[in-house]
């Protein structure tokens, strides 16, 4: 069995703030990629170059991956939503701007929170807790609002806000379906490559039908961008959040990774110079308190 923490240590808070600053450049540096790396493209390759590197280091480390254990329907499920979030990440990407997608993804640590109690019941929420999921629901449609009336990326930001909100809500799903099914119990590199595997045999065919032609040459910075996704971002990163997930309260975890739209806010500012407009500014904010709230013991 695994053993389970009931609360965060100094561990588990030092990888998470590692994981949320590459999570926040993972947003800018797909959207560097995408004028040379059509959307879909960039999801597949990314996918099944990870999954690759997962099996790899799965065969390194004598982790047996291929043995029946009941974790297909599970994982199955896992990689689809996975593959869904991920079309819709970088969809979205071509219509609103990577800081605006990184705050709308962090809808997550919410759905993660919603739907937790429904798994394990020493997870339900206290009144406050519920008060900052209302905090911050609240500040998200207030900033999506602009997309609308004042969009400071384009006339059709407002599709890539939508795509980013879907995206947060299957991610959260797709942390459910880890805690709620036989993948609880799988390891790191098993779940993974359910999601990747199963995601790039998806985003492949889903590329496919879309009918845009492959990159006849990539630059540095693309080729750069893909390595970063692929190796750093969709392998290591990932590992290691699943590991967290299997040893640590979920609710808490998916709390934290607040940090993550910070991150992309100022990286996005930096490296792409992209407009963080007041509302957005807001809709961190309530996404703060929320968090804040939401990773509040239960009294």
């Amino acid at each position: 069995m695994t053993e389970r923490k009931s609360a965060l240590d100094s561990l588990a808070v030092t990888s998470l703030i590692g994981l949320c600053f590459l999570w926040g450049l993972n947003q800018v540096a797909a959207k560097a990629a995408l004028p040379e790396v059509a959307p879909l493209q960039q999801a597949a390759l990314r996918s099944l170059g990870g999954a690759l590197l997962v099996f790899a280091w799965s065969r390194w480390r004598g982790i047996r991956l291929f043995e029946r254990d009941g974790t297909l329907p599970g994982g199955l499920l896992a990689g689809t939503l996975f593959a869904a979030e991920f079309v819709c990440i970088f969809l979205g990407l071509q219509f609103t701007s990577a800081s605006r997608m990184v705050v709308f993804i962090y809808l997550s640590p919410f759905v993660v929170a919603l739907g937790m109690p429904f798994i394990a019941k020493s997870e339900r929420l206290s009144g406050s807790q519920i008060g900052g999921l209302v905090a911050a629901f609240a500040g998200v449609a207030w900033a999506f609002a602009e997309g609308f009336s004042q969009p400071a990326v384009g006339a059709h930001q407002w599709i890539g806000d939508a795509l980013g909100v879907t995206a947060g809500v299957l991610w959260g799903a797709t942390t459910l379906a880890i805690r709620g099914t036989t993948l609880s119990g799988a390891s790191a590199e098993k779940t993974l490559l359910y999601q990747l595997g199963v995601s790039g045999v998806l985003l492949a065919l889903a590329a496919l039908a879309s009918g845009q032609p492959l990159p006849r040459a990539l630059s540095v910075m693309a080729w750069s961008s893909l390595a970063f996704q692929v190796v750093v971002v969709t392998s290591a990163s990932y590992l290691m959040w699943f590991w967290l997930v299997r040893h640590y309260p979920a609710t808490r975890l998916a709390a934290f990774t607040l940090l993550t739209p910070v991150f992309g806010l100022l990286l996005g500012l930096l490296l792409l110079g992209e407009p963080i407009t007041a509302r957005l500014v807001v809709a961190l904010a309530g996404v703060a308190i929320g968090i804040a709230l939401v990773n509040r013991a239960a009294r």
